[in-house]
């Protein structure tokens, strides 16, 4: 969000408590993957718009919009945690000089708005505005997400805020994109509502996709059918072991529980959680059945890592729930990913082997299992694979491979729902 609004024309600073972090991004070292980010830091550093600090104080000493950009994990009860921002929100008002506009930018529960405006007043002398400004952005692609946004939604009942809010993102609207402008709950609940609406589709597909696999119909097909109606579209309608990533599972668990604190049970997303969690190991019973229950001592490689392709993001992934029930049955696992291995091998040390390139982790392996749709893996060299596999035999949790293409190479070969 700061480089993209420097890269846009405006003076940003970003601070973080994290000095190691701080330091590397001054130097333009940016510490996650995402296609396109590390150029533009580079740049907007060179350009002086951008600036990384690890002092509050003097890093909004001018700044006439505060952006909380901060961590709301999920409790054990699945309710988002806002300590970090309520206790932001309350250092933040003693150091306002003047009129400032405080924008939530963390994914927030319905209501944290007021929270933070009672925070901040404890310790302000000046006005201020308090905005409710949720992201859209999709990792990999966040960059263009946020560069050219098909929606920008301010929430807040302060006129001047929103003057403030409209004049930021000008630079953004140059191609028609809507903003829409919302009280600060409606705002807060549309980002919980809309992860939550999209979480919904793939498990739906998912469970088509189970369906197809009981009674024989494809489930490629039944996607472009159900794609083609304008009223469903084709996004999200493709199944595979599920959905993971930061934002997916921490807002259904927090939308649900918003709904208890108001004696209101959501029981879509209670299905929705349950349909999920079985997803992600959907490929185990199959690879079970295949070996007969023997397992213990078979090798498998892995490809894909992170929970979706072109980010280094493992949280919630469907491969590393994968990983480990099969470590737990005694397999020996070759992984790859082009980007998450080193977040990999920070969780699971060396109980993996990892390898250099896709073929050296495919090497000597009794199977191949595509966890991930990273397009590398699209167009394998089915001559190589059969080489250095024990046997042809593939399990694509993904289906990113041509099913009958694979088949004519003369692999046995699972995916899901085909």
């Amino acid at each position: 969000t700061g480089t993209c609004l420097a890269d846009a024309g405006h003076m940003v600073t970003c601070i973080d408590i994290d000095a190691n972090k701080v330091a590397q991004l001054s130097q333009g070292i940016c510490p996650i993957f995402e296609p396109d980010l590390d150029g533009m830091i580079v740049r907007n550093l060179q350009e002086k718009r951008l600036d990384f600090s690890t002092s509050l104080e003097a890093g909004i000493s001018e700044a006439s919009l505060i952006f909380l950009a901060l961590p709301t994990p999920s409790g054990a009860d699945g309710q988002a945690d806002l300590e970090a921002v309520l206790s932001v929100a309350k250092n933040l008002g003693p150091l306002l000089s003047q009129y400032t506009v405080i924008v939530d930018k963390s994914t927030v529960p319905v209501g944290t708005a007021e929270r933070v405006k009672a925070a901040i007043r404890e310790g302000a002398k000046v006005p201020f505005g308090v905005v409710s400004n949720p992201e859209f952005l999709r990792e990999g692609i966040a960059v263009a997400d946020f560069m050219k946004p098909d929606r920008i939604i301010i929430g807040s009942s302060d006129s001047q805020a929103i003057k403030c809010m409209e004049a930021l993102y000008k630079p953004f609207l140059s191609e028609g994109n809507s903003m829409l402008i919302m009280d600060e709950k409606s705002a807060e609940l549309t980002k919980y509502a809309a992860n939550a609406f999209l979480a919904t589709k793939i498990t739906f597909m998912n469970e088509i996709a189970n369906f197809c696999e009981r009674v024989g119909a494809n489930v490629d097909q039944v996607g472009l059918g159900l794609g083609a109606d304008e009223r469903i579209g084709h996004r999200f309608l493709f199944p595979g072991m599920g959905y993971g990533g930061s934002c997916f599972p921490k807002d259904v668990k927090a939308l649900r529980h918003q709904g208890e604190k108001e004696h209101l049970r959501f029981e879509i997303l209670q299905a929705v959680e349950r349909v999920n969690e079985k997803q992600r190991v959907i490929l185990l019973p199959k690879i079970q059945h295949f070996f007969n229950q023997q397992l213990p001592g078979k090798t498998l490689a892995i490809w894909g890592l992170s929970f979706k392709p072109d980010t280094d993001d493992i949280r919630e992934a469907p491969a590393i729930y994968l990983i480990e029930a099969l470590l737990d049955l005694g397999v020996v696992l070759r992984v790859y990913d082009p980007e998450a291995q080193e977040n990999v091998k920070a969780r699971f040390g060396n109980r993996l082997l990892y390898a250099k390139e896709p073929y050296d982790a495919v090497s000597g392996a009794d199977a191949l299992v595509i966890c991930t749709e990273w397009s590398i893996f699209r167009n394998p060299d089915y001559n190589r694979l059969r080489t250095l596999l024990h046997q042809p035999l593939i399990f694509d949790g993904r289906n990113l491979l041509d099913k009958e293409e694979a088949r004519d190479e003369g692999f046995t070969y699972f995916s899901i729902g085909r």
